[in-house]
C-alpha cells in the first residue's frame, strides 16, 4: 500500500460534518468514549498493560503543549535514546497525515506499514459499541485510529519512551487509556474547545488534570489562581505529585542563557516544563548526566512544592538549541518576501503571535529603498471566535488582509492529505466571508474611532501606510498564495493562475504593489492546518 492509499483509506474514518452536528447535540456520557477505547485497543491485539512498556510522558495543555513536547523530545533524543513522538493538530481529524517519530522523523514508509498493522484485522476492529440510540460504530474514528496507530508503532520500533501529545481536554481523550505514564506535563491554559470542555478556564484545568495519575509526578507552569487550584485539587483527589515549574532563569543561574530553536518569549514556559519532564523522566530510568540539583526554594504558589532548580547538561542545553517546530514561530526568507509562519489559535497564542511578529520584524528589519507591504494570511475553524482573534491582529497594521480555507486547491481529490469530510466546501468558504466582514468592521472602526477611546499603542505608527487594510476572499491557498508572492517567491511556482484571480479591483490594484514592492512580509496564522498548506507548497522538500 502506497502512503496516498494509505491516507485515503485513513481519511473514510472521518466523521462527516452532518453526523458531528448530530453529536453534538445528542452528546453521551464521555466516560464511554474512554472504555471504548480500550476494546478498540483490545482489538487491534493490544492489552492497556502493554502500553506501560512504552514509559510515556504525557502532555496536555491550551497553549505551548505541542511546543513542549518537541521540546522535551528533541531533549532525550540528545542522550541518544530512542524516542517516539505522537502529536495532534488540535485534536482534528483533517488535513495531515499521521506524525510519530521513532529517533527522527519517519518517513511515509514507516507511517504506511504503521497504518497496515491494526488495519490488517478489520474484523477484529469491529467493535458494536453505541455511540447514540441509533447507530453503532464498526471502527474507530480518525483521531481514535492514529492513536492507535502511534503505540503499534512505538511497540514495533521498541523506543525507549514516547512523548505523547493529548488531542483535546484530557480526562476523555483517547490517549488517557495510558495507565502508568512516567510523568506528566500542563502547559499553559487558556479558553479553546468551549463546546467540549466548558467556558471557563476552571472547567477546562479540570478536563486538562485527568490525565494526572496516582503516584505519577507531574508539572505544570504557572497558571492564573483559579484554574491552579483545580489542577492543585485534581491532583490530591488522584495521589499524584504536583509541581510547580521554576522559571527559566531559576536554571540558568551560575551558567550561560539557554538558547531555544523555536523563537518567541513564550517559548520560554514550555521549554522550562521540558526540562523539568525530561529530567524526572531521566531520574526515574537512573540514567546518568541528569543535571546537578540546585538548592530547592519553597513555593508560596497554592501550596505547590517547586521543582527542582537544577543546571542543565550540555545534553539539555543542545536539545533545545535544536528544537524544530514547523509552523510554529517559523521564518523563511525569499528574496523580498519573509513569510512569517505561526499557527496560533486562541487568543493568548494570537497575543503571543503579535509580539514575536513585532519583533521579528525589527530583528530582521533590513535597510531597503522602496515600499514595504504587510500582508495577512487566516483562516480560523471549529467554535473559535475569528472576531476576536482578528481583533488582536488589527494593530499589526496589514496593508491587505486575505482569508482563504485550509485548502490547497479547490479540488483535493488528487491530495490525500487535503481530504477533509467534517466540513462541506460551501461552509469553509462562508466562513471565510465572516472572516473578511469582521476584519472590514473592526478596520472601520479602527479607522473612525469613538471620541476618548482608547488607542493602541503595539505598534508604531507607519506613516507610509496610513490608509486601511483592503481585503480579499480567494476559494484555496495556492491562490491566496499566487496572488501574494506575484511570482516573486524563487521556490513556489505554481500553475498559471485562472484570469478570475485579479479580475476583482483590489487584487488587480493590490498585484501591482506587490510586484513593485521592496518588502513583503506575510503573517500566516490562525490555523495550523492553514500554516500546514502553506509550507506544502513553499517547502515541497517536506512533502518528498
Amino acid at each position: 500500500m502506497e502512503y496516498q492509499d494509505a491516507v485515503r483509506t485513513l481519511n473514510t474514518l472521518q466523521t462527516n460534518a452532518s453526523y458531528l452536528e448530530q453529536v453534538k447535540r445528542q452528546r453521551g456520557d464521555p466516560q464511554m468514549q474512554l472504555e471504548a477505547m480500550e476494546l478498540y485497543l483490545a482489538r487491534s491485539g493490544l492489552q492497556v498493560e502493554d502500553l506501560d512498556r512504552l514509559n510515556i510522558i504525557h502532555i496536555t495543555g491550551t497553549k505551548g503543549k505541542g511546543s513542549t513536547c518537541a521540546f522535551t523530545e528533541r531533549i532525550l533524543r540528545n542522550y541518544g535514546l530512542k524516542t517516539g513522538f505522537f502529536r495532534c493538530v488540535s485534536g482534528s481529524a483533517s488535513m495531515g497525515s499521521p506524525s510519530a517519530l521513532s529517533s527522527s522523523p519517519s518517513t511515509s514508509g514507516t507511517c504506511t506499514t504503521g497504518w497496515r498493522r491494526p488495519r490488517a484485522r478489520p474484523q477484529a476492529l469491529t467493535c458494536s459499541y453505541p455511540q447514540d440510540s441509533n447507530s453503532c460504530v464498526s471502527m474507530p474514528t480518525y483521531f481514535r485510529f492514529l492513536t492507535l496507530m502511534a503505540f503499534h508503532i512505538f511497540l514495533q520500533e521498541k523506543v525507549d519512551l514516547a512523548v505523547v501529545e493529548v488531542g483535546i481536554g484530557g480526562a476523555y481523550d483517547c490517549t488517557n487509556i495510558v495507565r502508568k505514564p512516567v510523568a506528566c506535563g500542563v502547559s499553559s491554559l487558556g479558553i479553546d474547545h468551549t463546546n467540549l470542555l466548558g467556558d471557563t478556564m476552571e472547567k477546562i484545568a479540570w478536563q486538562k488534570g485527568g490525565i494526572f495519575k496516582r503516584g505519577v509526578p507531574a508539572f505544570t507552569v504557572l497558571q492564573p489562581d483559579g484554574p491552579l487550584a483545580v489542577l492543585r485539587e485534581r491532583a490530591e483527589q488522584t495521589s499524584c505529585p504536583l509541581y510547580l515549574c521554576p522559571p527559566l532563569e531559576a536554571l540558568e543561574e551560575g551558567g550561560p542563557p539557554l538558547t531555544l530553536g523555536l523563537e518567541g518569549d513564550h517559548q520560554r514556559s514550555n521549554a522550562a516544563l521540558a526540562l523539568q519532564l525530561a529530567h524526572c523522566w531521566l531520574q526515574q530510568k537512573d540514567r546518568q548526566g541528569v543535571g546537578e540539583v540546585k538548592a530547592s526554594r519553597p513555593s508560596l504558589v497554592w501550596q505547590l512544592p517547586l521543582a527542582p532548580v537544577f543546571q542543565p547538561t550540555p545534553h539539555m542545553r543542545h536539545g533545545l538549541r535544536d528544537t524544530e517546530w514547523l509552523g510554529r514561530t517559523q521564518v523563511l526568507r525569499r528574496g523580498p518576501l519573509t513569510w512569517y509562519l505561526d499557527g496560533a489559535h486562541t487568543s493568548s497564542s494570537v497575543q503571543a503571535c503579535v509580539r514575536w511578529f513585532r519583533q521579528a520584524l525589527n530583528r530582521h528589519k533590513e535597510p531597503r529603498s522602496g515600499t514595504e507591504v504587510r500582508v495577512l494570511l487566516f483562516n480560523a475553524t471549529g467554535d473559535r471566535d475569528a472576531a476576536a482573534l482578528l481583533k488582536l491582529l488589527q494593530p499589526c497594521q496589514f496593508d491587505y488582509a486575505v482569508f482563504c480555507p485550509n485548502l490547497i486547491e479547490v479540488s483535493s481529490m488528487d491530495n490525500a492529505d487535503q481530504q477533509n469530510f467534517t466540513v462541506t466546501l460551501d461552509q469553509v468558504l462562508l466562513r471565510c466571508l465572516e472572516h473578511q466582514q469582521h476584519w472590514n468592521r473592526l478596520d472601520e472602526e479602527q479607522a473612525c474611532p469613538e471620541p476618548g477611546g482608547p488607542v493602541s499603542l503595539l505598534l508604531a505608527p507607519r506613516p507610509a501606510h496610513s490608509h486601511s487594510t483592503s481585503s480579499l476572499v480567494f476559494s484555496c491557498i495556492s491562490q491566496a498564495l499566487q496572488w501574494i508572492s506575484q511570482g516573486r517567491d524563487p521556490v513556489f511556482h505554481p500553475r498559471s493562475p485562472p484570469r478570475s484571480l485579479f479580475a476583482h479591483p483590489v487584487a488587480g490594484s493590490g498585484a501591482n504593489v506587490l510586484r513593485e514592492a521592496a518588502a513583503i512580509h506575510v503573517l500566516v496564522t490562525g490555523s495550523l492546518h492553514l500554516v500546514g498548506g502553506v509550507l506544502k507548497l513553499l517547502e515541497p522538500s517536506l512533502s518528498q
